[in-house]
């Protein structure tokens, strides 16, 4: 069955916090030249935001020079940080450290709390407005390239396809999106973006990108406990020196709600560590089970999140298309933020199209004034100071790592005249499981700890039971031959939602049984699986979590 074609000048895949400001930039610039762009986003979310998440804090630099009367428009940044707190965790106790100590880049005066799922959803309202089309529930699964190598698009997902791979009732092909440029927004470890850098070798002169898994839990609390627009975050415990992670705490204004999360950077070593059992275990602690003690919990979900930094982020064009925003990586790692360079990404990208639209310059000619702006603009400045973070943790451990990259930052403004580099990618950290010490961790208590299954439930997930799975193993052989018998499969761990199990066979045999319907699209298995063995594809556009105020 042949496949609609819709014309477009350009499309742009996901509709995050990059994507929306892309669209929404180049319709402002439309409007001011009088020429009309023709802009299509295509959203794998069942709606705009249903697959956002991140902590908040959402610094507004970028929302300022996009759409400056954002709050007379009624954005939902309810909550201004009015107050900070950094703590130090050892295993009873928290020690607040003095903020005047603290580099620049971890204060969040002028600030906002937000849930950026309300904050897409609003973008894209904003978006609409201004002629943008939005296509939620359509994902982007395939790449579309012309005889000269060049993208001209992409293509939606067949639905309604059986686990084999053939049509049901009610099939529908997937539709053609053709468009002078296309921008892929797709967040942190993109499936095409991942493609698009293998195929045109943009990942030559760059550094491997290193990942972090960051949890987040929303909850009711005790009134007595609830400070509005109170900022926390903790470095320690539980993880040890040699293993990159911390939380964040954040207190919104509404309903006595609290965001608490955890990372844990995925360049670990102990197979045996659990990164949602970290969690789970951090909030244990003296110092923040009395903020969670008498509380509810109304959510939970995880994703992964960039945190190479500046020498990490590849080439970002080809002939015919652009990365933007955290498909690229442009988590300012500091500042445990990324919103508002994602932001600034799509803008200049837009930018950078309109004035390719307007020069009517060969079709596949390369946006090269996109990293031209970039190079000149405030999120290059601020990558490059905070460039040495992560490496030095990487290759000193928390404690002397953190004490270098203070320095860098609070004495020299991160202007020392070197960098340091990553010299692995994250899956190449682990070490046999027989060398390394077993973690005991204590069983959930289901009042402040919890299990996979019921956090997976608070996900909202839904995928059609009956399509093709969409965790690709290269070799099936793998995981029982040489993970398990050499890492004791740390699939069965490092995944949040309980997606990978060892089981048994009925001659008592071990097997990897896949639940892909848990999936919540994370995409640590494509990033921590030790041979690159997991490839994650995009499944049927619409399914995955549904994250409601996250």
């Amino acid at each position: 069955m042949s496949r609609e074609a819709m014309e477009y000048d350009v499309v742009i895949v996901g509709a995050g916090p990059a994507g929306l400001s892309a669209g929404i930039r180049l319709r402002q610039l439309a409007a001011e030249s009088g020429e009309d762009i023709r802009v299509c986003i295509l959203e794998k979310g069942a709606e705009v935001g249903a697959h956002i998440l991140s902590g908040a804090v959402l610094e507004p630099r970028a929302l300022d020079e996009l759409l400056p009367d954002w709050a007379e428009r009624g954005a939902p940044l309810d909550t201004p940080v009015a107050e900070e707190q950094f703590l130090y965790l050892t295993e009873q106790r928290g020690l607040k450290m003095p903020l005047a100590l603290l580099p620049p880049q971890l204060r969040n005066h002028g600030n906002h709390i937000v849930s950026m799922g309300n904050v897409c959803r609003w973008l894209a309202t904003q978006a609409e407005a201004l002629g943008v089309e939005i296509y939620p529930g359509f994902a982007a699964a395939e790449v579309l390239f012309d005889d000269q190598g060049q993208v001209y698009g992409v293509a939606t997902g067949d639905m309604g396809v059986d686990r084999r791979g053939e049509p049901k009732p009610g099939h529908e092909p997937g539709i053609e999106l053709h468009a002078r440029h296309t921008l892929f927004a797709e967040g942190c470890r993109g499936h095409l973006s991942e493609q698009l850098q293998a195929q045109f070798g943009l990942r030559a002169h760059a550094d491997p990108q290193t990942y972090g898994i960051g949890f987040k839990e929303l909850w009711e609390v005790d009134p007595k406990q609830h400070h509005p627009g109170r900022v926390v975050h903790t470095a320690g415990w539980p993880v040890d020196d040699a293993t990159w992670g911390g939380s964040f705490i954040y207190h919104l204004s509404a309903d006595n709600q609290v965001y608490i999360g955890y990372v844990v950077g995925l360049d670990y070593e102990n197979p045996h560590l659990d990164p949602f059992m970290e969690f789970q275990r951090f909030k244990t602690h003296p110092a923040i089970r009395p903020l969670l003690e008498g509380g509810r919990r109304i959510s939970y979900g995880a994703r992964a999140l960039n945190e190479g930094g500046l020498q990490s982020i590849p080439e970002l064009v080809f002939p015919g298309g652009a990365l933007i925003g955290c498909s690229a990586g442009f988590l300012n790692v500091p500042k445990i933020k990324g919103n508002h360079t994602a932001m600034k990404s799509g803008m200049l990208a837009a930018e950078a199209v309109a004035d390719d639209l307007a020069a009517a310059t060969p079709v596949g000619t390369p946006l090269a004034d996109y990293p031209d702006r970039l190079r000149q603009s405030w999120v290059h400045d601020e990558l490059h100071a905070g460039r040495n973070l992560r490496p030095a943790v990487a290759r000193w451990g928390m404690r002397l790592g953190s004490l270098y990259a203070g320095l860098d930052l609070k004495i020299f403004r991160g202007r020392l005249p070197w960098t340091l580099h990553h010299r692995h990618s994250d899956r190449d950290c682990l070490r046999p499981a027989n060398s390394m010490p077993t973690i005991d961790y204590p069983k959930p208590d289901g009042v402040i700890s919890f299990d996979r299954n019921s956090s997976v439930h608070l996900t909202n997930t839904q995928h059609e039971a009956d399509q093709p799975c969409h965790l690709q193993l290269a070799d099936t052989a793998i995981p029982v031959e040489h993970n398990l018998a050499v890492y004791d499969e740390p699939a069965q761990r490092y995944c949040p939602a309980g997606v990978y199990e060892i089981v048994t066979d009925d001659a008592g045999s071990p097997q990897l049984q896949i639940n892909a319907q848990n999936c919540i699209h994370c995409k640590t298995c494509d990033i921590k699986d030790p041979l690159n063995n997991i490839t994650w594809v995009t499944p049927e556009g619409g399914g995955g979590p549904a994250y409601p105020n996250m």
